[in-house]
């Protein structure tokens, strides 16, 4: 582990899924926002080039006793998790049983999580392409665990925010995205970018305004 950099604001952000495309961003924004961080990998390797300045954590998230250790004495956890798995899995939902009483023990209260388009009320939402073709294909069996997850973050009692955002898109679009946290049958969001995830998460560290929301995210 590298050594813990303080940073202006003192106490640290943790961050699981600190390698992943989104979770990566989300780091980046945070270290240039002043933020200490706390990053979780499985391969230390992958962030080599934080040394000196993030705290670097590998280890498995589903591991209770690390998580502890991880979130102790940290001001808010990012679940920026994914996975490349296209059959069933338990990832979200396992890291989520693990993560809660992590959490309680430290003494840790702001959780903002990463879904996405096909969690809870988007179903149906993402567009005809990611309707009808990429969800029930590819994504499906994933969006069965995170509805888990989501239902245990609402349940916890803890000051949560579940972020879901449009899919993925490489390009940019112009304009602000849409925030939307009720959805109506002709709501859709078809597309946005890692970077807008990531400037939108990491605004919510000190943001209270989407507390117990599950902001969707994105442009039509």
């Amino acid at each position: 582990m590298d050594q813990e950099n303080k940073g202006t604001f003192g106490t640290p952000v943790a961050v699981l899924g600190a390698s992943g495309g989104v979770g990566r961003r989300i780091v980046d924004r945070l270290l240039t926002a002043g933020h200490p961080v706390r990053c979780q990998t499985r391969n230390a390797s992958r962030l080599s080039d934080l040394s000196g300045r993030a705290d670097v954590w590998a280890f498995d998230p589903r591991d209770e006793t690390a998580l502890t250790g991880f979130v102790a004495g940290c001001r808010a956890v990012i679940f920026a998790l994914g996975t490349d798995r296209m059959g069933a899995t338990t990832l979200f939902s396992d890291v989520t049983v693990a993560l809660i009483p992590a959490m309680k023990a430290g003494g840790v209260r702001r959780l903002i999580a990463i879904t996405g388009v096909g969690a809870g009320e988007t179903r149906g939402h993402g567009g005809f392409f990611y309707d009808w073709i990429i969800f029930p294909l590819f994504t499906r069996a994933r969006y069965r665990d995170k509805d888990r997850q989501e239902k245990m973050i609402a349940a916890s009692g803890l000051d949560w925010t579940i972020v879901r955002p449009a899919p993925f898109s490489e390009r940019p679009s112009a304009g602000s995205i849409s925030v939307l946290n009720e959805i109506t049958p002709d709501t859709r969001l078809t597309k946005i970018t890692r970077d807008e995830v990531a400037d939108f998460v990491a605004a919510q560290i000190d943001d209270p305004s989407h507390l117990h929301r599950y902001p969707f995210i994105g442009h039509t």
